[in-house]
């Protein structure tokens, strides 16, 4: 399987138009975002708690979390995101895809529009 990244921009709920555009990797097993701590201080967005997260080797560690404005073209959503640290790496998690309304092809490694279901 090869690496998928996608530049989109992040802000603040509070104020969308002030955005700051990263690169992130999609990581389709992540289920929230990161975002560098000074991007996030930047934008004014403050965490609400800290949470515990296991990483793929087992390995336990805490970070603070939030909520983050992401925009990709036309697309715009809002969705939890860790205030990431020193060594972590600006991730694209499953629940920012989510509310973009977009999903990973696995196989393809390319995003398509996410079928939006009202039940």
């Amino acid at each position: 399987m090869g690496i998928t990244v996608l530049e989109l921009e992040v802000g603040n709920v509070a104020n969308p138009d002030n955005t700051v555009k990263l690169e992130f990797l999609i990581d389709s097993g992540a289920i929230y975002s990161v975002v560098p701590t000074p991007v996030l201080e930047k934008l004014g967005i403050k965490p609400y708690f800290e949470q515990e997260f296991r990483l793929a080797d087992g390995t336990k560690i805490v970070r603070k979390k939030g909520t983050a404005l992401f925009k990709y073209h036309d697309q715009i959503g809002g969705a939890d995101v860790i205030f990431g640290e020193e060594g972590d790496h600006i991730l694209l998690g499953a629940f920012t895809l989510e509310a973009l309304g977009l999903a990973l092809d696995p196989l393809r490694r390319e995003l398509k529009p996410l079928p939006m279901i009202s039940a």
